[in-house]
């Protein structure tokens, strides 16, 4: 069973995630492709294929090629690991069919994955990964992925399908026109970055060295065991980080990961700012210094303090289902100023429609470089303007029957009160998210991947979010 979920396909290398699956995959891609570019009347449809650095990732985008250029569709294929940012942004420069990225993101070293992404340059909605993975269970159901025809690299050079192409200097050229680089060589901050062994290598770290900045680069190297973790750039994972900056007196901690999609800020006196500050400072930071006019998009579990922020500024606020894809597609409807998730993905109006986490990191610093201040004390200044609003989110790894017991509970009998608070509303965009009368909220997710309820919360306090803790994990072991 090929399954995609909220940020494609993914599963353990050698287990599932096969040389004979990719090839039914990307034969049920080119199936996708070559139907719609009949439906739209387009002729030589194109896609992009890149990969991370993971095991064998290169060996998956070559097959994957192959296949797709069996089928008479042109390939741009990277020439060396590729953050998903920068398919995306190609994508859209060259006004392809779609683009094709082999990554699990941050998912640990024995995952690989594989990213669809249509002509609109962001990630595939759910009528176009289900339509592919009907297409598998057709292909699985008619033979093994051995039987799928697809031509070798030499070959699909010499036949004009295939390309190989450096997509970095037109990406890069982007980010410069969208950063204030001057801004943040002008304040002359000491700026440490770990790429996480990740495809952020040789981007953030050379467009910050390309801007004059003092930096640090750690593990900018291929490593597919991401040094035994998994390349998230979360507080567990940035610790040498952290020792280097607070020891060496850096201004600033910046981390991307697998795939640079994602980011993680770390502040000079080694605090980490979570992806939920991040979004909502970075709201105020560009109604202040770009005045533009348009709507903000946060997905379900996201801070409110984002809302609270756009209420300052007279601007609405989009709530989409969790998956940057909505986000994305609020994007390719209206003027968004900035799109992100708690989970840590973001952009801004004239960018893509995907998440972007060199660009994310690139606005953090440039946030120091013009406020001359800690991004801890830029956040206290935002709380003295809207109230101060602290979230956190929780992992539970339960049983799969404790996990439908929840389930029949939260559809059959939701609670009326959470920690003393009655429940003003609820909202079911994607899990279950309540309300309270105060305005704290508390949200459940259930994985559909993996046997894992997530729970989010947020509050005014620090003592009241302790409260709401405690009430959901009672919830949980009831």
């Amino acid at each position: 069973m090929i399954k995609f979920g909220t940020s494609g396909w993914r599963g353990i290398i050698a287990d599932d995630f096969t040389f004979d699956n990719v090839k039914i995959v990307s034969q049920a891609i080119a199936d996708y492709v070559k139907q719609k570019a009949r439906n739209e009347s387009q002729s030589a449809p194109s896609v992009i294929v890149g990969y991370d650095p993971r095991f064998h990732s290169e060996n998956f985008s070559e097959i994957s090629a192959g296949v797709l250029a069996a089928n008479g569709i042109k390939v741009f294929l990277t020439k060396r690991d590729c953050p998903t940012p920068v398919i995306a942004y190609e994508i859209l420069r060259r006004k392809t069919s779609g683009g094709v990225n082999f990554t699990a993101s941050h998912n640990p070293p024995e995952y690989n994955g594989l990213k669809f992404s249509p002509a609109w340059g962001g990630p595939a909605l759910p009528e176009t990964t289900n339509a592919i993975e009907s297409r598998c269970k057709e292909l699985i159901e008619r033979g093994t992925g051995s039987d799928i025809e697809n031509l070798s690299l030499e070959e699909g050079k010499n036949k004009g399908l295939i390309e190989e192409i450096k997509p970095e200097k037109n990406y890069i050229k982007r980010i410069k026109e969208l950063v204030d680089l001057k801004a943040i060589k002008k304040a002359n901050i000491k700026i440490v970055v770990d790429v996480l062994y990740g495809a952020g290598r040789g981007y953030l770290d050379k467009i910050l060295e390309d801007a004059g900045c003092r930096i640090r680069v750690l593990h900018s190297w291929r490593d597919v065991l991401f040094g035994g973790r998994p390349p998230e750039p979360s507080k567990d994972n940035l610790g040498e980080l952290l020792k280097i900056l607070k020891k060496d007196k850096f201004h600033l901690g910046l981390g991307t990961d697998g795939d640079a999609d994602r980011f993680g800020i770390v502040d000079r006196d080694g605090s980490f700012i979570t992806p939920n500050d991040t979004i909502a400072l970075l709201l105020d930071h560009l109604v202040k210094t770009r005045k533009w006019k348009g709507v903000v998009a946060r997905s379900v579990m996201t801070t409110h303090l984002v809302d609270a922020v756009a209420k300052k500024h007279n601007i609405e606020v989009r709530e989409t289902p969790v998956g940057f894809k909505y986000i994305g597609e609020v994007m390719t409807k209206e003027d968004m100023i900035i799109g992100g998730e708690e989970s840590g993905g973001l952009t801004i109006m004239g960018h893509i429609p995907e998440k972007d986490g060199i660009l994310a990191c690139l606005l953090a610093a440039e946030l120091v470089a013009v406020n001359k201040k800690p991004v801890s004390k830029i956040l206290q200044d935002i709380y003295k303007q809207v109230g101060t609003i602290l979230s956190t989110r929780l992992n539970f790894h339960l049983p799969k029957e404790k996990m439908n017991s929840i389930k029949s509970k939260l559809d059959e009998d939701p609670p009326s009160e959470i920690g003393s608070l009655k429940v003003k509303d609820l909202v079911k965009l994607d899990g279950y998210k309540f309300i309270l009368e105060d305005g704290s909220w508390v949200g459940l997710r259930l994985s559909g991947t993996e046997p894992v309820i997530r729970i989010y919360v947020e509050a005014s306090s620090k003592k009241k979010l302790d409260r709401l803790i405690n009430a959901s994990k009672s919830f949980l072991s009831a």
